[in-house]
């Protein structure tokens, strides 16, 4: 994939914000001190009038979000996931989830991608984390044309909701002239008759090579995204395990309470299957090159098609 064109979700997302500012005039955009890292510094140029810096003072920024979404403003309230999810979490719970208030939180920097940050900023819990909090909707966008669109399908939405982004240019696979981004709906990328790869975010791309390696090993996999995970497609899901009777995830987020729990409840209550799930085992993470921790970690293609390849045959 070295000639693919790699575009980091994080700068989607500043890009998207930027472009929509003139077609949603409710919109601003609220920032931790990063906008630099997060690349929300794209809307301040443009929109100085409608932007604030709150400083290293996420718990507070969730508040003042809250406050603008009861005046019927749009906010993005904008920071690393690892301080989103984690240290505001109870202002995210009690001030806008509570209330069903329309603020959106633009995270950043999640996942084991961050690479040299360490275990501190690693943030491989957010999806857990918002999952309990009720009526919150969750979206991992793939690439740059899926962010993009998620990012005005969270301004069309009613609601509280948490759109996580990575810090690592990500393959850019969507086609901007047919993609079509439908909240709470999964895509399916591949038909299968042997085994189902589910992915989101940053995987994606990864679990699409997997699905072409193992093709040429006469396995026929197949590759569904799921970029909303809450609500998850729970339709689609059930439809790749009928097929084929065997359910990979893979996510760069703990096993615990991401991706593969979320699809392992459609699948208990709906079609019990086999399901094997890749992602952050319990552990932490720790300081390193992004690319060497993805593999360190066993989130890449090779990974994924051998664990798929082991499954198959115990099938």
């Amino acid at each position: 994939m070295a000639d693919v064109k790699k575009i980091a979700t994080r700068e989607s997302y500043g890009n998207a914000l930027a472009e929509l500012g003139d077609k949603y005039e409710n919109l601003y955009v609220l920032d931790a001190d990063l906008a630099a890292a997060t690349k929300t510094g794209i809307f301040k140029k443009k929109f100085p009038d409608r932007f604030f810096d709150c400083g290293i003072a996420e718990a507070n920024m969730m508040g003042v979000a809250a406050g603008l979404a009861a005046t019927g403003k749009i906010p993005f309230a904008s920071t690393f996931a690892m301080f989103a999810a984690g240290r505001a979490f109870e202002q995210v719970r009690n001030s806008i989830g509570y209330p069903h208030l329309n603020v959106k939180i633009g995270a950043t920097h999640a996942g084991i991608s961050v690479g040299e940050d360490g275990a501190t900023h690693q943030c491989n819990e957010d999806i857990a984390l918002m999952r309990t909090i009720p009526g919150m909707t969750i979206i991992n966008p793939a690439d740059d044309v899926e962010a993009k669109a998620a990012v005005e399908a969270a301004i069309l939405h009613e609601g509280p909701v948490y759109m996580r982004f990575g810090r690592l240019a990500a393959p850019v696979f969507n086609d901007p002239e047919t993609y079509k981004f439908e909240l709470g709906k999964g895509i399916q990328i591949k038909e299968g008759k042997d085994i189902t790869i589910i992915a989101t975010g940053l995987m994606v791309s990864e679990a699409i090579e997997a699905a072409k390696a193992l093709a040429g090993e006469g396995i026929d996999a197949g590759v569904v995204n799921i970029h909303t995970i809450k609500p998850i497609d729970a339709e689609i899901i059930i439809k790749n395990a009928k097929e084929t009777g065997l359910v990979l995830t893979v996510e760069e987020h703990s096993i615990i309470g991401g991706l593969g729990s979320a699809v392992a409840d459609v699948l208990a209550e709906n079609y019990p299957c086999k399901l094997v799930k890749i992602g952050v085992n319990d552990e932490f993470g720790h300081s390193g090159p992004a690319v060497d921790l993805l593999k360190e970690f066993g989130l890449c293609a090779d990974n994924i098609a051998a664990k798929a390849r082991d499954a198959v045959k115990a099938k």
